[in-house]
């Protein structure tokens, strides 16, 4: 019994230390890349917005969607960007996040000929990887809140994507606490992902010119 709790005792240890590890170096590495003015970001010809569902399941709104939307609508308003590519979750029927965000932009008065929807950005990885391989964007600017885009711009910089994260205003601590504890989550399966299971994207498919 001494021998299992040991090896439980060092389990535990390693966990958590490479928990630290992935949060840490993810910010670390992705901190240059960053930018929370539009006037301060490079211009690029498209901006990449990360997918969440408009409504919570209480059916109240989701401010990380109306954040990620007022943010890319301000890039486009001051000429940053040309097209946006939306890029979510549709593999469930009802659930559609590229088409919420397209409806979401439109309302905002974005021409619908500059938006590009994105159905199979299933995860992060995928979201960032298809913008390269499907999209043709060798560069770009990210936008969603700071500890999104950190992971993001991690991701995107290992495939050689020349990227750039705008960060949306973020929510409360307290509103996004347990959002804030799955990023903790989500690190450490993106370290393993990259470095031990050679992660690829569930669908890449024919290549499509954006502009």
């Amino acid at each position: 019994m001494k021998k299992v709790w040991r090896l439980l005792f060092f389990g535990l240890i390693l966990c958590i230390g490479l928990s630290i590890f992935s949060y840490y170096q993810t910010a670390s590495a992705s901190s240059p890349f960053l930018f929370e003015k539009a006037e301060s970001i490079p211009s690029q010809k498209v901006a990449v917005v990360l997918g969440t569902s408009r409504y919570l399941s209480n059916g109240h709104e989701n401010l990380y969607f109306r954040y990620r939307m007022q943010a890319v609508f301000k890039l486009y308003q001051q000429g940053v960007i040309k097209y946006i590519l939306v890029t979510g979750d549709n593999r469930k029927k009802g659930y559609n996040e590229p088409e919420e965000m397209q409806k979401a932009l439109l309302e905002m008065g974005i021409p619908k000929d500059r938006i590009v929807m994105d159905f199979a950005g299933f995860r992060t990885l995928d979201s960032m990887v298809r913008a390269k391989e499907v999209f043709g964007l060798d560069e770009f600017i990210c936008v969603s809140q700071k500890f999104h885009n950190e992971r993001a711009v991690y991701l995107a910089k290992h495939f050689g994507i020349d990227v750039y994260g705008f960060n949306a205003k973020d929510v409360n601590h307290r509103y996004g606490f347990k959002t804030r504890v799955r990023e903790v989550l989500a690190r450490v399966k993106m370290m393993l992902d990259l470095y031990l299971f050679k992660t690829k994207p569930k669908f890449l498919g024919e290549e499509i010119s954006i502009g």
